[in-house]
């Protein structure tokens, strides 16, 4: 089932725990900065120009509206029962709340308990859950009777305004618990009122400079990491090259013939596999996939900066392109090995360069010149392979639709549990199943490395090699 790899040096061996380390914590500390940038913009955007005159950030005037005796909003907690500081206290802005009825209206923020224990046993709704785009309600009915005064006898409300026509009422937030009410002035049945609710901070401005300053000297300091992890390294070179090696002719699914694409999946069936090992694959290789996590934010922002090089340049940066070949060369390994294949029992190596003698191995040729307009589009280029790949190889999915449940299941997945029950029941991983499953992976894996910019010539529609 294979051929002999020829001779090569090992691709990504310029890359050691040092400065994986360091491109590693650059990627992070560059996105995190790059959020801090776009946080500050919005707030500055928002800031801006999505303040009423009066400086609160407000909604559309909507209808509440219900036949019982009163509206609640209750218990909205602000840093209750919290050591919060009194400046702090100071500065947390303000509400506004505007109802417009036909009757008159009364709208009072007070104590959660306070309000509680005044309409405790009053017939009302509580507002449940509110949208804006579109406009929704949910409201929760409580029984009971009809108060025993008007909202507006009340003293415990630390701010209210009742009357006809439109009121508007403004509150600087403080700490505690507290609950909204909108009621009929003279507490009868049967609210109905156009109600928009606004919020002030005052400190919003000085937190967009905030945002942006140290976004923007956080990327300035991620970049000087990041260009200590990089640098130094010859990158590939010469034809057919792949990382810092020649492209290697190792084992594939099916049989040898000259490479006609330049990203080249192997894969190798080991003998005498293990009849039980691979239902615990998946666990032993949680190291991997923890290092992976960060190694992918890597890969992210390096494929970013590889974009706008290729864009002005027409070059990958050789460097950047040795590391993102290790990155997908090491995924490769853990995937064949823990879920994607279960070919080898062979664990996995820490480490970015080609092992010749795995059973699993990935190399890209570096591309001398790239297309400066093609790097725009290649993404939409990309999506017949996408949802094609996806129904190959997208792994187990869970979606979320009223609680998390299991969802579709890719026919990769599919087959490697047919092959590992095979194994379980027979000892033997049937070779035609094998032969699909590092085909399908073939494939998703020339797709990735073309969105990834790593290469300009369209992937093929094949499993083989």
């Amino acid at each position: 089932m294979s051929t002999a790899p020829s001779e090569a040096a090992p691709a990504g061996r310029g890359y050691g725990p040092g400065r994986i380390l360091l491109i590693v914590l650059g990627s992070l500390g560059a996105l995190v900065a790059i959020a801090l940038v776009v946080g500050g913009g919005v707030l500055v955007w928002a800031n801006a120009t999505q303040r009423d005159d009066d400086g609160y950030f407000t909604t559309s005037a909507e209808r509440f509206a219900t036949p019982t005796y009163a509206l609640v909003h209750e218990r909205v907690d602000v840093f209750a029962g919290d050591d919060t500081p009194r400046w702090f206290e100071d500065h947390l802005g303000s509400v506004k709340i505007r109802a417009t009825s036909t009757t008159p209206v009364f709208v009072g923020i007070g104590p959660a308990d306070a309000v509680e224990s005044y309409v405790g046993g009053v017939e009302r709704d509580l507002v449940d859950d509110v949208g804006y785009d579109p406009f929704h309600v949910d409201y929760a009915r409580r029984d009971g009777s009809a108060p025993s005064s008007p909202p507006g006898d009340q003293s415990f409300w630390v701010a209210s305004r009742g009357g006809a026509g439109t009121q508007t009422l403004t509150w600087e937030v403080r700490k505690g618990e507290w609950s909204v009410v909108v009621m009929n002035a003279d507490g009868s049945r049967g609210v109905a009122a156009d109600v928009a609710v606004g919020g002030k901070v005052d400190f919003l401005g000085w937190l967009a400079l905030v945002l942006l300053l140290g976004g923007a000297v956080l990327l300035v300091g991620s970049g000087v990491l990041l260009a200590l992890g990089i640098r130094g390294s010859a990158g590939p070179s010469g034809p057919g090259a792949s990382g810092a090696a020649a492209l290697p002719v190792a084992a594939t699914a099916g049989p040898q013939a000259a490479p006609a694409y330049p990203v080249e999946l192997e894969a190798e069936l080991d003998p005498g596999l293990s009849r039980w090992l691979w239902l615990v694959k998946w666990f032993l290789a949680i190291p991997h996939w923890i290092v992976l996590v960060f190694l992918a934010a890597a890969y992210v922002v390096l494929t970013i900066f590889a974009f706008f090089a290729i864009l002005f340049t027409g070059r990958y940066p050789a460097s950047i392109f040795e590391f993102n070949v290790g990155v997908l060369r090491w995924g490769w390994r853990v995937a064949y090995y823990a879920t994607n294949g279960i070919g080898t029992d062979r664990y996995p190596p820490f480490t970015l360069a080609d092992v010749p003698d795995y059973p699993a191995r990935l190399s890209v040729e570096y591309p001398e010149r790239l297309s400066r307009g093609l790097v725009l589009v290649k993404w939409l280029l990309a999506i017949p392979h996408l949802v094609i790949t996806a129904f190959l190889v997208g792994g187990v999915t869970w979606v979320f639709e009223g609680g998390w449940r299991l969802g579709p299941i890719s026919l990769n997945t599919v087959l490697v549990l047919v092959a590992g029950f095979s194994l379980l029941f027979t000892s033997r991983y049937p070779e035609e199943v094998w032969r699909l499953v590092v085909g399908m992976n073939r494939w998703a894996m020339r797709v990735c490395a073309y969105v990834s910019l790593m290469r300009d010539e369209y992937p093929p529609f094949r499993l083989d090699p």
